[in-house]
């Protein structure tokens, strides 16, 4: 399987991101922001946590208008896989791919901390690995995590069962306790927590390891 993870200025899990790709037994490339393709015969892109071009305008706006987040756009809209973490989360909301806003934390301080995650379903290639109802812990790290969508949004996230993740503890305010979404086609995956910062042993724990493997393993099945 082969992986393309993004690279922006002021990215900073770039790296996290990719090894836990790699751990999983995916090729992975890394991929500069003014390239204006993906490589030939990417299965999944990673668009990593961070400060993309510091944060100026909103969080990922600049990002979103990157060259290569048209690509991005077009690999999604192909049926391609896309998983966004923390700033990419932010970046797949402001280019259109996910629905919402990340908004500033509900109590306007940066949270960096492990938090209690509950697997809403496990019917997607990103949660496939975790039981319906497990509770997991993965770290956050983000000043503008707050997921915001109109009521409509949030019922028809919820209606079609597109709700991956939600906090035990709501951390930053966001609507329903929303911590990870799908797309419609339910091969975009969003969430503010870092699962690459909980990938092996050396971390603190393995509970976002999962994740990896089960898409990974998916993809070859697929």
């Amino acid at each position: 399987m082969h992986a393309a993870v993004i690279v922006f200025p002021g990215s900073n899990c770039d790296r996290d991101l990719a090894v836990a790709f790699e751990r999983a037994g995916a090729r992975v490339s890394m991929v500069w922001h003014k390239d204006t393709d993906l490589p030939q015969g990417v299965d999944v892109v990673g668009v990593p946590g961070g400060f993309s071009y510091g944060d100026y305008l909103r969080c990922g706006a600049i990002a979103a208008n990157s060259p290569i987040c048209r690509s991005v756009i077009a690999h999604a809209d192909k049926g391609g896989y896309v998983l966004g973490v923390c700033n990419g989360f932010q970046i797949l909301t402001e280019t259109g791919i996910l629905p919402g806003a990340l908004l500033r934390n509900a109590g306007l301080k940066y949270v960096c901390k492990p938090v209690g995650l509950r697997v809403a379903t496990a019917d997607s290639v990103f949660s496939h690995g975790y039981e319906a109802g497990r509770t997991i812990t993965v770290p956050i790290a983000h000043h503008d995590g707050n997921y915001f969508a109109d009521t409509a949004t949030l019922d028809r996230l919820e209606g079609e069962d597109r709700v991956a993740f939600t906090y035990t503890d709501n951390p930053n305010g966001s609507a329903r306790d929303f911590a990870g979404i799908l797309s419609e086609n339910r091969r975009v995956l969003g969430m503010m927590p870092h699962p690459e910062r909980m990938a092996e042993p050396l971390q603190g724990g393995t509970d976002g390891a999962a994740l990896f493997s089960g898409l990974m393993g998916a993809l070859e099945r697929a």
